[in-house]
């Protein structure tokens, strides 16, 4: 199930989804008769690429993601409670041992390791708990991202390390022979809250979201080139897609 659900999910993201549409319009274009209906299904492909590339409406896939949770220890918002636990989920590596733990780390994880070891800072008393698999303890979500941490300067005492899980349902089952019933903060990214929040309440656990990496504000300031097609804003309606699609299927699987 965890293949499958690896193999078909980039069929249903923004580009995969505008290539689909896309390549049916030609194919009816070239190998049918039925040239209005091949027209009127290429515009909807490019209609479509169109409007998930825009800056102004990727912000709107986000918001409902990220505008849920407010982040912690910054000024004018909520203080980091005090906990025995700063769980960080991690979000890809590189296994490229050439390369400084800054660019073995994927942006998410960075963020996401970099906004654990803030809020270690602020609770110094805490636990860093690093949640990600790989081929192994070193070569891991969880172990690169240590690596970052006693970088820059966190003891190795003072962290936790979870390597073996393949995805955010693996992490939460596994996190919760670590943490019990104590709260404890989680970090991830803003758009990926929502989702940890679900999988880790659904185990009994009482997380508190931390979230990192968010995209979106609920005052973003509209500008003229959030209004043209770019890459950042069919990367972000990926994510958004990535979500809600994850949202989906963990309740359908009653996971959530």
């Amino acid at each position: 199930m965890y293949l499958l659900k690896k193999l078909v999910s980039p069929l249903c993201l923004p580009v995969g989804l505008c290539l689909e549409v896309l390549v049916a319009g030609l194919i009816v274009l070239w190998f049918t008769k039925r040239q209005k209906a091949g027209k009127v299904v290429v515009s909807l492909g490019a209609a479509m690429l169109f409007l998930l590339s825009n800056g102004v409406f990727a912000t709107m896939l986000l918001l409902p993601l990220e505008g849920r949770y407010e982040a912690l220890g910054v000024a004018g918002r909520a203080s980091a409670p005090q906990v025995r636990w700063i769980v960080v989920l991690g979000g890809g590596h590189s296994p490229d041992t050439a390369l400084p733990v800054t660019s073995r780390l994927s942006p998410f994880s960075l963020a996401r390791a970099v906004e654990g070891i803030r809020l270690h800072r602020l609770l110094p008393g805490a636990k860093l708990v690093f949640s990600g698999g790989g081929s192994s303890a070193r070569d891991s979500d969880a172990g690169v991202m240590s690596e970052l941490a006693v970088a820059l300067g966190v003891k190795q005492e003072d962290m936790v390390l979870e390597h073996k899980s393949r995805d955010t349902k693996d992490q939460a089952r596994m996190i919760r022979s670590i943490v019990g019933n104590d709260r404890f903060l989680l970090v991830t990214s803003g758009s990926h809250m929502p989702r940890s929040m679900g999988l880790f309440q659904k185990q009994g656990m009482r997380p508190i979201a931390a979230p990192s990496a968010v995209r979106s504000r609920r005052r973003t300031i509209l500008s003229r080139a959030m209004l043209y097609p770019s890459a950042a804003a069919l990367r972000a309606a990926e994510r958004a897609f990535y979500e809600y699609l994850g949202i989906v299927w963990g309740k359908m699987r009653g996971q959530i």
